[in-house]
């Protein structure tokens, strides 16, 4: 049987070495090893393929988790929303006050030549003044625009606050809760510059009309005494044809 085997195997080479002369046995002896090292490695990943594995899954996230996420989810698009209305509330703000210390400073130019204008120059500062008061009351109307912005950010900044206290979400609540008393802060520091200007602008315009009255006292109309003496003395007249 080995003999026969053996044979089959000289047959077998022969037939190669006459189809393909280049090839040796060795070479022949190589291919029959490797053909048998791929059929086992194939054979064996397969094998391994087929033994069941363990998968790796993520746990479930349970209702309270869900409800965290969406709370911090929901505090941080509110701080967002709370961040850009502070800053459009501070820069409008910081306008106004501009315009309003603008306003302030053409009223004391005026105030001072008061008694030193012609018509035509005193006409001309008052249209400066009028376009200073439009400009300054243009912004005042913005500004509180964006304080009823900001006013209801604070108030959504709140509730998302709370809802984050009530889901777990404590760090969360406190960050918002931070965020909301540094913003109170920083629009209160701005409100009392503005409210510093105004007071300015109410005192200037006093000095301006006590100054215009001291004027009018000062300077009568032509004629004014002849009309007051005229007018004492009809009654006088009157007394003397009774």
């Amino acid at each position: 049987m080995a003999s026969l085997s053996r044979r089959a195997l000289w047959s077998f080479s022969h037939l190669l070495r006459q189809s393909s002369p280049i090839i040796s046995r060795k070479h022949v002896l190589s291919i029959f090893r490797g053909s048998w090292r791929q059929v086992l490695s194939v054979g064996l990943g397969a094998s391994l393929c087929a033994i069941p594995v363990g998968q790796r899954s993520e746990p479930a996230l349970s209702n309270e988790s869900l409800i965290r996420r969406a709370a911090s989810l929901v505090a941080d698009s509110t701080q967002t929303l709370l961040s850009q209305t502070t800053y459009a509330l501070i820069d409008s703000l910081t306008e106004y006050t501009t315009a309003v210390y603008t306003l302030v400073s053409l009223q004391k130019k005026y105030t001072s030549l008061l008694d030193k204008m012609n018509s035509s120059e005193e006409s001309a500062i008052w249209q400066v003044i009028i376009g200073a008061r439009v400009q300054m009351k243009k912004l005042q109307e913005e500004y509180q625009k964006y304080e009823a912005s900001w006013t209801r950010a604070v108030s959504l900044s709140e509730m998302a606050a709370e809802a984050a206290y009530q889901a777990g979400a404590d760090h969360v609540a406190v960050t918002v809760r931070n965020h909301i008393q540094l913003v109170r802060i920083q629009i209160q520091e701005n409100r009392e510059m503005a409210l510093k200007a105004e007071a300015l602008l109410a005192a200037s315009q006093s000095e301006e009309i006590m100054k215009s009255i001291t004027e009018d006292k000062n300077n009568p109309p032509t004629g004014g005494s002849a009309v007051s003496s005229t007018s004492e003395e009809v009654p006088e007249a009157y007394l003397r044809e009774d």
